[in-house]
């Protein structure tokens, strides 16, 4: 616990570095970058990257230049790719931390020369079905020949795409955007063009796709002991969850039967039961939505009553004896039993990439870097 307040995460480096490890001997012989975008995907970008590189990371991807700049700051050292162009105004800002661009636009990769060093590493993005950003695939090879003249102090040091559904391995989405960015790869080779790295994977092509390991995989969310999806559930057992939400009872009231709770009385209680308040609400990121879901209180499921509101939400704990000051696991390991954030995302109808990225800052993240394996 954190900052004298009763509710905080607790964020477990060391199963972020097991992570790395596991998917570094997965995907060998090649590389594995950390994605630390939106501060670690909830989990604290700084300290992820720092354990993620003390596990053989060797490099790390961000979203926006200032997470970049961020790393930068806090002594972070190697390669830094930003995934996708970013305003041109903040050019001189990335330059100056030695971040690396991605582009997929004469016009972006320009903008980069003309303030860029003469071979200035880039990487270009190649678009071969997700629709998002990237170069057409069928025009990237023509691209990347027309960057010695658009932008002459650039140097195309990787290539790169996205997949779609690799959280899927049966999808048919995947074996043809694999097929789509040979086809590129082996254009650049015909014209002699074919930069030193090349890379597609993400967590769930890590898991699932080895076709698209290449130089390297852009490992993001399961870095942090999350199954990129239900398709790869299988193949991520070995990963630990890193973060750990969790409270401690701010209440406790006993209340007769037909007693109703929080806002709108959308609850009633059936029989006399008791009642704990936990001081943690959807402003911390505990969905208004979740009502009715379990937390754990002295290692029993207890269901979450009434509507979750800005600060607090509401616990039916039976007759179960609990008392102010009692451990409150949301999401977490407590006692035999664990709650997931695929437990919420599933309940809520969305994925656990939202639900940890949801985590607010008001959360204190409290770090453990005490690794639970035996010593050798």
């Amino acid at each position: 616990m954190s900052g004298g307040r009763w509710a905080w995460a607790e964020v477990d480096l060391a199963s972020v570095g097991h992570n790395v490890e596991h998917l570094r001997g997965v995907v060998a012989p090649a590389e594995l970058w950390a994605i630390v975008k939106a501060d670690g995907y909830g989990h604290g970008a700084i300290e992820v990257a720092r354990a993620a590189r003390a596990a053989g990371a060797a490099g790390l991807g961000v979203a926006l230049v200032d997470e970049g700049l961020a790393l930068r700051q806090a002594g972070l050292d190697g390669p830094i790719l930003l995934l996708s162009q970013q305003p041109v105004e903040q050019i001189p800002a990335a330059l100056a931390a030695e971040l690396t661009p991605t582009v997929y636009t004469a016009e972006y990769a320009a903008a980069w020369s003309r303030l860029a060093p003469t071979g200035y590493p880039v990487h270009v993005k190649v678009d071969t079905g997700m629709q998002r950003v990237g170069v057409a695939d069928s025009a990237a090879v023509e691209f990347v020949a027309d960057l010695a003249k658009v932008a002459p102090n650039l140097r195309v040091e990787g290539i790169c795409t996205h997949l779609a559904c690799a959280d899927e391995p049966a999808h048919p989405a995947t074996a043809e955007q694999v097929a789509r960015f040979e086809a590129v790869l082996a254009g650049l080779d015909h014209r002699g063009l074919r930069p030193p790295l090349a890379h597609a994977a993400n967590s769930g092509g890590a898991l699932a796709c080895p076709q698209a390991w290449y130089s390297f995989v852009r490992a993001g969310i399961a870095i942090y002991g999350i199954s990129p999806g239900h398709g790869v559930d299988d193949r991520a057992g070995v990963l630990r969850p890193a973060m750990s939400l969790k409270a401690r009872v701010s209440h406790v009231k006993r209340v007769a039967a037909g007693s109703c709770v929080s806002y709108g009385h959308r609850h009633t209680c059936a029989t006399d039961t008791t009642l704990a308040t936990v001081p943690i609400g959807y402003a911390d990121g505990v969905p208004r939505r979740l009502s009715g879901a379990d937390v754990l209180i002295g290692g029993r499921r207890c269901p979450i009553v009434g509507v979750v509101t800005m600060d607090q939400l509401v616990v039916d704990v039976g007759d179960a004896s609990v008392q102010v000051g009692d451990e409150v696991v949301l999401l977490g390991k407590q006692g035999d039993d664990r709650i997931t954030a695929a437990d919420w995302a599933d309940r809520l109808g969305t994925i656990p990439y939202e639900i940890v990225c949801g985590i607010s800052k008001r959360v204190p993240r409290v770090y453990d870097v005490t690794d639970p394996r035996p010593s050798p």
